[in-house]
C-alpha cells in the first residue's frame, strides 16, 4: 500500500471580534479617528484602565477616551500586557494604561 499525500489548505487565523458600531452611542463617536476598542475595567486607586485592543497602540500615541460622561485626550506615557511593560501592543492584546482622569467601562477608546 502507498499512502497519498493530502495537500491541506492553511486556514487563515480567525479573526479578531470587532465592535459592532450599534454598540457605540453617538457621544461616543469620533469621526476620522481608529477605534482601539471599548475600556474593560478601569481601577481609580491606581487611575489604570484596561482595554482589549482592536488596533495596534504603542507608548507615545495620542489616545482619546470618549464616553456619556468622560472626554478625556492623553499620550500614552506607559503600557503593561501582563504585567509587563511593553512599548507597543497589537490588536487582540489586553493592556493597562494609566490613565489622567476617571473613566468607566464601555467607553469607546480611539487613537488620535
Amino acid at each position: 500500500m502507498t499512502k497519498r499525500k493530502t495537500s491541506r489548505k492553511k486556514s487563515a487565523a480567525p479573526a479578531l471580534p470587532k465592535t459592532p458600531i450599534c454598540e457605540i452611542t453617538p457621544e461616543q463617536q469620533i469621526v476620522g479617528a481608529l477605534l482601539l476598542g471599548k475600556v474593560t475595567n478601569y481601577l481609580p486607586q491606581i487611575r489604570v484602565m484596561t482595554l482589549l485592543l482592536e488596533a495596534p497602540l504603542a507608548v507615545g500615541e495620542t489616545i482619546r477616551v470618549k464616553g456619556h460622561t468622560s472626554d478625556l485626550t492623553q499620550r500614552v506615557e506607559r503600557m503593561q500586557v501582563d504585567h509587563q511593560s511593553v512599548q507597543s501592543a497589537v490588536a487582540g492584546e489586553a493592556v493597562g494604561l494609566e490613565i489622567a482622569d476617571r473613566v468607566r467601562p464601555g467607553d469607546a477608546v480611539y487613537k488620535v
